[in-house]
């Protein structure tokens, strides 16, 4: 089964690659399949590309289901 987690984009550099944070943790992401994408937004990243940016609502409803089922992302409950 394949996931996209949804993440804060904290930075751009100029090669479309992102700092993003998920949970806490952050990581690069590619946003060339987003471009649109902006410092402050939500997307979803799945396989280290921002495949779509979402509302800060729907992001945060579903990193609150992450953190209820925490065994489905392999994550801890802060």
């Amino acid at each position: 089964m394949c996931l996209a987690i949804p993440a804060k984009i904290v930075s751009i550099d100029e090669n479309n690659l992102a700092t993003v944070d998920i949970l806490g943790v952050t990581r690069q992401a590619s946003i060339d399949l987003t471009p649109q994408a902006q410092v402050g937004d939500y997307v979803l990243v799945h396989a280290g590309f921002a495949i779509e940016v979402v509302s800060e609502e729907h992001a945060q409803e579903t990193l609150d289901l992450i953190r209820e089922f925490p065994e489905l992302a392999d994550v801890e409950t802060a």
